[in-house]
């Protein structure tokens, strides 16, 4: 909400002295999140004149229109000016506003005298966006009066300071200068007139006069319809310079009269407002729900498909309106409109807004109504609207239709001490009362017990935690105690949290970056994944009101993710990258019915069960990419790549890291590359899978050549862990080294023949390490040697060189038997 501060001025009576500045520090310390204060063309340095067109000649010799105009600034600017412009908007007569060399525009523009399509081109005729004040740029700025010479900066609205608040969802009273104003008064303790109370003065409609007539068909969504009837209203006339500088000051652009006033209306007090064109409308105009197929065009061009959840506008001749959203193309007013119908309305917050997500269709009004707009508001702001359009559009009124439910505003009970008691600090009760009564509620007071109904522009006061909220927040959230809580002792973190945290900092130390991902994905990344059907990881969690149609499932893997942050940093220049993610991911499916526990007290046994049964599987897991270059190349020599084998030594590192004991075997996956890819198991089940990324995945998210990944249950792996790591025994005796070379068939495995050769030399191996791969002629065809470093120790003797030999016998027959390994060269 952009909110003009001379606006404000207006509406409170605001101390003098008090800069913006301060005026906004206010706000923020109430409780409303100013983001910035901004100065309206803060960026001109310099003055500019009010100019009058005296003469233009038409130079048809270039490729597109360009006109050489006589501009009068007066005695200040030097008389008449000769100056280029290309604009085609406005004629001989016409006030404009003029730049003179040496003004500063906005973005640092010098304005200078300069030779230009055969003449000398002394100042420019501004346009909006050039002077920074909106984005309009379909032609020059043309005012509706000035005396040449005079300075143009006050008349259109430049050095105007503004407010930009960011409104949350249960204030949006605030989405209105009436509603800030309010704030400030309060802050300042000064009196504050409503303008939300005052009725316009209006003509008394003649005794024939007919209104259009209303209704509401459903009260439960338009508790309240009224509908303001003008004819004869002048749809050339302007709307005045001052309205036309506060919209666009406040962020919206001037349209027309009719559009601009409710517009204007709906700044000040809140209420939205819609004119409809007289002369379109058949018979009674009323709020009713949309027949299902029903279909309707907006304003915006766009044909919706309509159904019995949403609350439309209608008259005898079909839909001319989404209610609180948007009105429909084929009743608005347009530039031949002299008969006017003032719609002002109060619609329920949930229906707007359920319509406005399912339509995807969000509009100042609907932000509004969504939010909650003052029950009793509507008649005050159609009258002021009409008012408006009566005054510079002429016209006669005719009068005002309504339909309205009953409204019996709530009444909250709360004790007076309970604000002081939740804050922690004394608030005395008429201080209590005073505050609550300021905000616009009524309160009975009767032996320490308040009664207190919520004013109609506050629907987000509903219990007593509410009022408690608004006491503290204007007593000040700076008053308030700091204690800081104290932990029970004995308690850290847990063995999960230790161990993720301790793999977070050793793959860091290693070189790779921790990132975070949205836990979206659409059906996009799950096809690029290659991923079949009936894959866990092609498990869809879908969301109720997903953040993007295009991603409307939660993840059941961390690859989408990471390959994404992958892409994206591989394409703005990165050469090299090692990213990994912890994180939840969501597997299986959400199936069955919610109970609805009481708000009143903690879910029971049963419920917290059949809640968490609905959930699907939600494991924690680790997802690594290294991709592109593992060292740059420089002086010593050529780069060096990732590859496959980096990741599994990774798993390998984690593994080490948690104390978990793991076995790494080939795997076929279909995200990865054929004889590239492995499965990570531990205690006899898969946990994981690492490899070289399928070159059909590479091309499709656009990766670089040979990257590779690994994702890995982390749960699983930590709950392998042991609780207690003994540090290991080092033997001061030496060790014996053995080395020895097999030769097995091209299908086996480096980690069947490592396990075998392990479990055969028993207790006394202290490490196994493979150190070379061979094939060629020494070998049989479809058979390669696999050479490994083998070293025994005794924690409490020198090995014998018997001993050694029966223990590296027992690794060679166990190879054998298990995998038909040989020793080569026998």
């Amino acid at each position: 909400m952009r909110a003009p501060v001379s606006w404000l001025r207006e509406l409170v009576d605001i101390p003098a002295g008090q800069s913006s500045r301060d005026i906004a520090a206010r706000l923020i310390r109430a409780g409303l999140e100013v983001e910035t204060l901004e100065t309206i063309g803060g960026g001109v340095a310099g003055a500019l004149y009010v100019g009058k067109v005296l003469q233009i000649d038409e130079l048809t010799e270039f490729k597109k229109p360009i006109r050489w105009c006589q501009v009068d600034v007066g005695v200040a600017g030097g008389g008449v000016r000769g100056i280029i412009c290309g604009a085609q908007n406005f004629v001989v007569g016409d006030i404009v506003v003029v730049a003179l060399p040496g003004t500063v525009l906005p973005g640092g523009f010098k304005i200078s005298s300069r030779e230009t399509y055969g003449h000398t081109s002394a100042g420019m005729i501004c346009s909006e966006r050039e002077l920074a004040l909106s984005e309009e740029h379909d032609g020059i700025m043309v005012l509706p009066a000035g005396t040449p010479g005079a300075e143009a900066g006050p008349m259109i609205g430049l050095g105007e300071e503004v407010l930009d608040i960011a409104v949350t969802p249960d204030r949006g009273y605030a989405l209105s200068l009436r509603g800030i104003a309010r704030e400030l008064a309060i802050s300042y303790g000064v009196p504050f007139l409503d303008p939300g109370l005052k009725v316009a003065e209006l003509a008394a409609p003649g005794a024939n006069a007919v209104p259009a007539q209303c209704g509401s068909e459903d009260f439960a969504a338009c508790a309240l319809f009224t509908l303001r009837t003008i004819v004869g209203f002048d749809p050339k006339a302007p709307a005045p310079q001052w309205m036309k500088q506060r919209l666009t000051a406040a962020g919206m652009r001037p349209v027309s009269l009719a559009v601009d006033v409710t517009n204007y209306v709906m700044l000040e007090l809140g209420q939205p407002l819609h004119a409809f064109d007289l002369d379109k409308l058949t018979g009674e105009v009323r709020a009713g729900w949309a027949k299902p197929g029903s279909t309707f065009e907006t304003l915006d061009h766009v044909t919706r498909k309509l159904g019995p959840e949403d609350l439309v506008i209608l008259d005898d001749a079909g839909i001319i309106g989404l209610a609180g959203t948007m009105g429909g193309l084929d009743s608005e007013i347009d530039a031949d409109t002299t008969n006017i119908a003032i719609e002002a309305a109060h619609f329920a917050a949930n229906v707007v807004a359920r319509m406005s997500r399912r339509h995807k269709l969000s509009s100042e009004a609907s932000r509004r109504f969504e939010r909650g707009v003052d029950r009793t508001l509507a008649p005050y702001a159609s009258a002021l609207a009409a008012a408006l359009l009566i005054e510079y559009g002429g016209g006669q009124y005719v009068g005002m239709t309504a339909v309205e439910a009953p409204y019996e505003p709530g009444v909250i009970k709360m004790a007076a001490v309970e604000p002081g008691a939740v804050a922690g600090l004394p608030i005395a009760d008429d201080t209590v009362i005073t505050l609550l009564e300021a905000v616009g509620c009524e309160v009975l007071s009767s032996g320490g017990q308040l009664a207190v109904t919520p004013p109609p522009w506050r629907t987000d006061l509903t219990d007593s935690a509410d009022l408690v909220e608004e006491v503290v927040r204007l007593v000040g959230y700076d008053l308030l105690p700091a204690t800081l809580p104290i932990a029970a002792a004995g308690h850290g973190l847990s063995k999960a949290q230790r161990l993720r945290r301790r793999i977070g900092m050793v793959l860091a130390a290693r070189g790779s970056v921790e990132v975070l991902s949205y836990p979206f994905v659409g059906e996009s990344e799950l096809a690029d994944l290659q991923l079949p059907e009936g894959d866990i990881r092609r498990s869809k969690v879908r969301l109720a009101n997903p953040l993007s149609d295009e991603q409307p499932f939660l993840r059941a893997s961390l690859l989408p993710g990471l390959l994404a942050t992958v892409r994206r940093n591989a394409g703005r220049g990165l050469s090299g990258l090692s990213i990994f993610e912890l994180g939840s991911v969501f597997q299986g499916e959400c199936v069955g019915t919610a109970p609805r526990p009481s708000v009143l007290m903690r879910p029971s046994a049963e419920e917290w069960l059949a809640l968490t049964g609905l959930l699907p599987s939600q494991p924690v897991h680790l997802g690594v990419i290294l991709a592109g270059e593992r060292e740059a190349a420089g002086w010593w020599g050529p780069a060096q790549d990732h590859g496959f084998q980096d990741a599994i030594q990774l798993v390998q590192v984690i593994a080490d890291t948690v104390g978990a004991l793991i076995t790494i075997e080939q795997l076929s996956d279909p995200v990865f590359h054929p004889g590239r890819c492995a499965a990570i198991k531990c205690l006899g089940g898969s946990i994981g899978v690492v490899g070289e990324l399928h070159p059909r995945v590479i091309q499709a998210w656009s990766l670089p050549g040979r990257s590779s990944a690994l994702e890995l249950d982390l749960d699983a792996i930590i709950a392998a862990a042991p609780d207690l790591r003994s540090a290991p025994e080092v033997s001061v005796h030496p060790v014996a080294k053995e080395d020895l070379a097999v030769v097995v068939a091209d299908a086996v495995t480096v980690a069947a023949v490592t396990q075998a050769l392990r479990a055969g030399a028993g207790d006394l191996l202290e490490s196994i390490r493979l150190f070379d791969i061979y094939r060629g002629p020494q070998v049989p065809a479809g058979h390669c040697s696999m050479a490994f470093a083998l070293r025994f120790r005794a924690p409490d003797r020198t090995l014998a060189a018997d001993e050694t030999a029966i223990a590296r016998q027992g690794a060679i027959d166990r190879a054998a038997a298990e995998c038909g390994a040989v020793i080569r060269g026998t």
